[in-house]
């Protein structure tokens, strides 16, 4: 919005031209994502204490978390407000690609908040019913991957990157739709499964963001592109300004979310921000790259589909509890422990994804 603004006065003062800048307005995206999300904070962290929106606890977690029980929930809604605000304001809306992921964060953020409604205000310990949940979300996903496909304008944007190798690209062709329901999908629930201690999820968030944004930034590049090998997408570098909201509203919510936490995102900021991961891999064609950065979602996620398989086909448990977070807190790890290693090896992953560019 912004942008068009300082366009139109650059013709009085060519000072203006400076927010025509991808880098600025990504630098301005992020601070103005950090500043509204901390400013909102206190008042959100209030208003849900006086609504009574506060978490629910399970008896049979670790005896830890009793005392969790309460904490305001649903503070995923200061991050969507900071990310919207910011993309609205920095972001070229004349880019189909924003508007994928004002969409993405829009329906997801739809159906993560009715889903923490019915959990905390109507105290259905279920929320939204599963196969409802499962549905709403495959139909934004599918929409998303329906527009990207039959807007896609060169062979680059249907392809699969298989990462460490430069020439295998198979075209995916309607195979594309499955591979980015997925994508979308997929992460949107691993995050969601991750969010389960203070500051667990939204740090690998922020760092997988981050990374996203520098991809986007090479992939719009037909220079960088080139040299590194990797398809060239036109237009896909403004997501830059996007993932860097993300990142900068998940800075301040961790202001808030750090142990000891102050506020939950709830399934409103964890199935949306996931979403959004899964989306912007999908349109710089890095779905694969996006499971070795995501790591410790991909991590938490398999442990639960393990547990659960094991305990229905052999009436037994693989971990003392899942996701494996829990695990190791039953086994004596404190949370502050589990937290900031999970951090570090998410750390690691990120880095190790962004060396598959180079490295091919």
């Amino acid at each position: 919005m912004l942008v068009w603004l300082a366009e139109y006065l650059t013709q009085y003062y060519t000072g203006f031209n400076v927010f025509s800048y991808l880098t600025m307005r990504s630098i301005l995206g992020v601070l103005t994502a950090l500043v509204m999300s901390l400013m909102m904070g206190p008042w959100v962290i209030r208003k849900l204490q006086l609504l009574q929106i506060g978490q629910t606890v399970r008896d049979d977690g670790p005896q830890s978390h009793l005392s969790k029980s309460g904490t305001p929930t649903m503070g995923g809604l200061m991050i969507l407000g900071s990310v919207l605000t910011s993309v609205l304001l920095w972001a070229d809306l004349s880019n189909h690609y924003v508007w994928v992921m004002l969409f993405v964060i829009v329906s997801f953020g739809l159906i993560g908040l009715i889903d923490d409604y019915r959990k905390v205000v109507r105290k259905d310990p279920k929320g939204l019913i599963a196969r409802w949940k499962y549905f709403w979300q495959s139909v934004a996903a599918l929409t998303i991957a329906g527009f990207l496909y039959y807007n896609a304008q060169l062979d680059a944007e249907t392809v699969l990157v298989v990462p460490f190798f430069k020439d295998v690209l198979p075209q995916l062709g309607l195979f594309y739709l499955v591979v980015a329901y997925f994508a979308i999908v997929g992460t949107s629930n691993a995050v969601n499964l991750t969010d389960g201690l203070d500051g667990l999820a939204i740090v690998p968030t922020i760092m997988v963001a981050s990374a996203l944004a520098f991809i986007a930034y090479l992939t719009g590049n037909v220079n960088f592109s080139a040299y590194l090998q990797i398809p060239y997408i036109p237009y896909t570098s403004e997501l830059v300004v996007v993932c860097a909201a993300i990142a900068g509203a998940g800075i301040g919510f961790l202001w808030f979310n750090t142990y000891p936490a102050q506020v939950f995102m709830g399934d409103v900021g964890s199935l949306t921000l996931g979403a959004a991961l899964g989306a912007v891999a999908v349109m710089v064609r890095q779905e694969l790259v996006l499971i070795i950065m995501g790591g410790v979602f991909v991590m938490e996620t398999v442990s639960v589909i393990l547990q659960v398989g094991s305990f229905k086909l052999r009436g037994q448990r693989i971990f003392r509890m899942a996701p494996i977070h829990h695990h190791y807190e039953l086994k004596g790890w404190p949370e502050p422990r589990v937290i900031v290693r999970f951090w570090i090896i998410s750390l690691i992953l990120v880095l190790v994804g962004l060396a598959t560019l180079k490295v091919r």
